[in-house]
């Protein structure tokens, strides 16, 4: 599979004031898909302006023709599978099918109690996905679900007409624990890493690269083990969490050797932020613009 190279605008500016200039200039650039986070905050920027992730696809699927667009990622943090297929069935009708759901367990970060809920355990995180994902997978595909669960049911659920995208929209699914793999393996048509956490701040470039091999081996077991190829899945790398954060972006050159190294090991796609200004995603503009224009080509 040949390199593909995407963007993550972070909902932070009002769509009068550059918000919408953000997505037009990503689809002016051949960008593959411009995601977004699907937070209610999210960590430095919790002070400032975000916007949500589904009605800001909405308008960008209205701005654009071309580009994908999806969220890296949404979770069960403040989302219902029922409610949410429904928003996503209006979002896949209005892009004409240009939508993309990244979708994890979530953390325990802002949204996690934003509810007013006390913020789940890993174990209850894993458990809550674990029901999540196959529920979302049938509103998707059947026009009426009723199911049972432990955290979320359905009566009767209505999700007609389904997807413009058959059998429904790709999920691109973040886990790499063995039930998160196990998910990525039964249900995505994509799987998403950004690394090891172990190794974000102190660790090497190479320390990173072996810790996301090890992920790949994983992902190879839990697919061979349902009977699919893991080499025909794609596989994305949110970038800004590895080590190399602070230096990927500044030349096409930095990048170049960046995104080679990654697609040796088998990544499909590469999603680099769009440059905020004194945030951890400052890059100076120009550059950035030069990586989506002429990075992959250089990359040969």
């Amino acid at each position: 599979m040949s390199l593909r190279l995407s963007t993550v605008i972070l909902p932070v500016r009002p769509w009068r004031e550059g918000g919408r200039d953000q997505w037009v200039r990503a689809e002016r650039l051949g960008f593959h898909t411009a995601y977004t986070y699907d937070h209610l905050s999210w960590r430095t920027f919790r002070e400032g302006p975000w916007f949500g992730a589904l009605p800001t696809l909405t308008a960008a699927a209205t701005a654009t023709e071309r580009l994908r667009l999806g969220t890296l990622v949404t979770s069960p943090n403040f989302r219902h599978p029922v409610t949410l297929a429904k928003e996503l069935i209006s979002l896949d009708d209005i892009s004409g099918g240009r939508v993309t759901l990244g979708i994890g367990a979530g953390g325990d970060g802002f949204d996690a109690t934003a509810l007013g809920q006390e913020a789940w355990t890993p174990r209850e995180r894993a458990d809550r996905f674990a029901e999540f994902v196959p529920l979302l997978d049938r509103l998707l595909t059947e026009g009426a679900v009723t199911q049972r669960g432990t955290f979320y049911s359905a009566e009767e659920a209505r999700t007609i007409p389904g997807c413009v995208q058959e059998p429904r929209l790709p999920f691109a699914v973040a886990g790499n624990g063995p039930r998160g793999l196990k998910l990525a393996a039964r249900y995505g048509q994509a799987w998403v890493t950004t690394g090891d956490p172990k190794v974000f701040e102190n660790g090497t470039p190479e320390d990173s690269l072996e810790a996301i091999r090890g992920q790949l081996a994983k992902l190879d077991k839990a697919c061979a083990e349902i009977g699919r190829d893991a080499a025909r899945m794609e596989k994305i790398l949110l970038t800004g969490f590895t080590p190399e954060r602070n230096t990927m972006l500044e030349s096409v050159d930095a990048f170049v050797d960046f995104a080679g190294r990654h697609r040796e090991l088998g990544f499909t796609e590469i999603a680099i932020h769009a440059p905020i200004p004194d945030s951890d995603f400052a890059a100076d503009e120009t550059v950035f613009e030069k990586i989506a224009t002429e990075g992959l080509a250089q990359l040969g």
